[in-house]
Parts: C-alpha cells; sequence; structure tokens
C-alpha cells in the first residue's frame, strides 16, 4: 500500500513529525519532490533533528529511504545529514538515490542569491537555495541528472561549457558577477559522483518491485498546497508541485497505486516567506505570543530560522489545500499549543468585494480578501500526555469538530506534543 504525508498549508504544518510516526510501520520512505530550501523537524529518542533533503524515515533502521527523482539533489547537503544524524548515535541509514534526479549546481545556488539581491524590496523571501534557479534549467532542458556524472568526461565538459555559455552572459550583464569555471564545475561534479556513487540506481523499478511484493511505501511531501506552483499563491510560491498526485510523478509509479493521502494541518496558521496569507494575527503582541510558544522550541524556520508569520486557522484555505491533496485523512499537529488562550478566533470565510466566499480565490482576488472569524471558547489547561479523545477538554473537542465540519475532510491524527507518541487517534464521523 502507498501512502502520502502532505501539507494542507503554507509548509511547517508539522509533516516531518507524521513522517516520522507512520515510518515505524514503513518499508520504504520516498521524497519526491522540492530541495533543501525547507525542513522538517523530527523529535525521537535519538534527539531533536531538522531534516532537509533525507526522508523521515531514515531513524528507522530497517526502512528503505528513497531520493526520488522529483527533488532537487543538493548533494553537499544530503552527505552533511546523513554525517549529522550518524554523529548522534542514529544507525547508518538505507538510502538510494535516483538516478533521474536531477543535481542543484553551485551556480543555482549564486543565481538565486543574486536575483533576490537585485530585486531588493520586490524579492519573494527565496532561501537563497538555489531552487527555482534549479527547477528553471530542468525545465529549460539544461539541467544536470545524476547519471549524467557516469557520462564521458568529453561529454559532460561538452554540456558544462554549453550551459555556461549562457549563464555567464547573465553573470556579466544582468549581475555584474564573476563567470561560471567550467574546469571547477567539472572537478564538483566528479567530487559529487564519488559522493553519491555507492547509492544510486533505477528508484522506479525498485519501488514498483516494493508494491509487487506488499511492502508499506510512504510519500513524503515538502511545503503545502498553498505553496504549490500551479495551486498556490502564485508567483509566491515554490518551483514544485507540493501535492501528493506528483507523487506519482517524483518516483515513478502509477497515481492509483496512492491509496492513503494524509493532509497535515496545523492548529493555528503559519507561513515563511511572502505572500497572501489572509488570516494573519496583525496584532503582532499576540502573534509573537503564539509565535513563541508554538512548534517545539517557537515557530521559526528549520532551514533559515527565520520567525514564521502567525496566523489563525483558516478553513477557506485549508479546505482547499485537502481538495487539491485529494485528503483521506487530516492529521492535526500542535493543538496543544493553544492552550493558554482564552478565546480562538477561527477563519471561516473571506469577504472579497463585499461578499463573503468560502472557496478560495486566485491570487488576484485574494489579495484584498479579508477574514471572516468565528470565535471559539478556549479549553484553558494543558493536554499533552492525553492518548484518548474522550479525555480532551470538552471546549478542545468542540473546536476539532468545528473545524472539521468546515473543511469537510475527516480528522483522524491528533498531535498534543513534539514526540513520536504524542499523538491521539481518531474515528472521524465523516469517514463512517
Amino acid at each position: 500500500m502507498v501512502k502520502a504525508v502532505v501539507g494542507a498549508n503554507w509548509g511547517d504544518e508539522g509533516k516531518g513529525k507524521i513522517t516520522d510516526m507512520l515510518a515505524q510501520n514503513a518499508d520504504v520512505v520516498i521524497r519526491f519532490q522540492g530541495g533543501a530550501n525547507a525542513g522538517h523537524t523530527i523529535k525521537n529518542k535519538y534527539g531533536k533533528f531538522a531534516l532537509h533533503t533525507l526522508p523521515s524515515g531514515v531513524f528507522n533502521e530497517n526502512t528503505v529511504n528513497i531520493i526520488g527523482n522529483g527533488v532537487a539533489l543538493n548533494i553537499p547537503i544530503l552527505m552533511s545529514e546523513i554525517d549529522n544524524i550518524v554523529a548522534k548515535g542514529v544507525p547508518k541509514p538505507i538510502l538510494l538515490i535516483s538516478e533521474r534526479a536531477q543535481i542543484i549546481m553551485p551556480y543555482h545556488i549564486k543565481f538565486d542569491e543574486y536575483e533576490e539581491e537585485r530585486l531588493a524590496g520586490r524579492s519573494f523571501g527565496s532561501t537563497k537555495s538555489g531552487i527555482a534557479p534549479f527547477y528553471s534549467d530542468k525545465f529549460a532542458k539544461i539541467g544536470f541528472q545524476v547519471s549524467d556524472l557516469w557520462d564521458s568526461e568529453e561529454n559532460l565538459r561538452e554540456k558544462i561549457e554549453s550551459v555556461s555559455v549562457q549563464k555567464n552572459v547573465l553573470l556579466e550583464h544582468l549581475y555584474h558577477k564573476p563567470p561560471i569555471d567550467a574546469d571547477e564545475t567539472y572537478r564538483t561534479l566528479m567530487q559529487y559522483k564519488e559522493m553519491i556513487g555507492p547509492y544510486v540506481c533505477d528508484v522506479s523499478s525498485y519501488v514498483q518491485d516494493a508494491i509487487k511484493a506488499g511492502k508499506t511505501v510512504l510519500l513524503e511531501g515538502q511545503l503545502g498546497t498553498l505553496k504549490d506552483c500551479d495551486h498556490g499563491i502564485y508567483p509566491m510560491v515554490t518551483s514544485s508541485n507540493t501535492i501528493a498526485a506528483y507523487g506519482a510523478v517524483g518516483c515513478g509509479i502509477p497515481p492509483y497505486e496512492i491509496k492513503q493521502i494524509i493532509s497535515v494541518c496545523k492548529a493555528y496558521s503559519s507561513s515563511v516567506g511572502a505572500g497572501e496569507f489572509v488570516s494573519e494575527i496583525e496584532d503582532e503582541a499576540a502573534a509573537e505570543e503564539l509565535r513563541k510558544r508554538g512548534g517545539d522550541g517557537g515557530e521559526y524556520g528549520a532551514t533559515t530560522g527565520r520567525p514564521r508569520r502567525m496566523g489563525w486557522f483558516d478553513c477557506v484555505a485549508s479546505k482547499y489545500g485537502c481538495r487539491l491533496q485529494g485528503t483521506t485523512d487530516v492529521a492535526f499537529t500542535v493543538l496543544d499549543v493553544l492552550g493558554y488562550l482564552d478565546e480562538i478566533p477561527v477563519c471561516t470565510g473571506y469577504e472579497i468585494e463585499g461578499k463573503v466566499t468560502t472557496q478560495f480565490p486566485v491570487t488576484r482576488l485574494l489579495k484584498t480578501a479579508k477574514p471572516v472569524y468565528e470565535t471559539l471558547p478556549g479549553w484553558k489547561c494543558d493536554i499533552s500526555g492525553i492518548r484518548e479523545y474522550e479525555q480532551l477538554p470538552e471546549n478542545c473537542r468542540k473546536y476539532i469538530e468545528f473545524i472539521e465540519k468546515h473543511i469537510g475532510y475527516p480528522i483522524t491524527m491528533i498531535s498534543n506534543g513534539p514526540g513520536r507518541d504524542d499523538i491521539i487517534y481518531r474515528t472521524s464521523p465523516l469517514k463512517a
């Protein structure tokens, strides 16, 4: 059976914890898209980790962890992550890398930095990880696949020279920066080849065989629906598809094999970077209080450390996010954080041009949207440690059920702490 764990919102929903938890019973865990521009924070018996490229199944000794062909592969970061977890006592993970994955080149990172510098106040809030330049090259067909590392020196050097001609025009005339050194680029690629050689294989064939053998396969997405390059808050999105449907493309399996799609929603909202964010908390003191209490050690980007923008739960965005994902189950995370509040606003609609809608609009209309709130009573106590749904305070259950009704998808998992075991399983009436 193939399951997918994806984000329903802007990313940072707690997918790492949910994947780590489900990976205990998975044979294979696959990162299928995105790059090292976002991280999954995981807390388990080995400690606290922020994974950027490694799949979240690496803490399970018998799990095969795969980098799919849809990933923007930063090889030095991947190798550094392996060294980091092993240094902290984690057994060296079983890892496979798709021969069809494409490589983030050093110049991709430079171009990302230079473009943000050029745009200045009009920038996209990039993490400067090279993601947009990488995907631009991939679809312009001038990227480097992992398999290219085993091509002849003559062919590889010829490709480097061809790409450099185009890049150097931009570097010289637009950015006024040094040109690409073709010899240095070739040497770098040979170093990459040595680093990842033992892990490279035909991932699509491997996964197909695993499915036929009845293995449990877990697809791990990065970011969330609203950062999807087709369906998100364009142009303030990532450069890949963050939805579960792309999981089939990103590791080379038929789409009908994906049987369960677990969309992760936070019990409140947060977002890193620029872009429309309707339920954002305007009172900075209130936002900072939630930011300090949120996540595991505060709401700060796992990759950049930037403070996340804070908002109340957005039913409009979450319903849309779950619909696009094809959600079968919602994992509702960091609910325990809200225990300090007397009242909790929930965004149930958007007012746009004088009319209230519960449908998530395109960015042009999103820019003018005003949140419509309903306020629910808080439960004013610590719910961490609770493992049975009926043991949650009445107002806490009402909060969950109110949101479930408005988004229209079953909340079957409730996370009330950062640890792997801080989870409540629930049978939703929507699932019946």
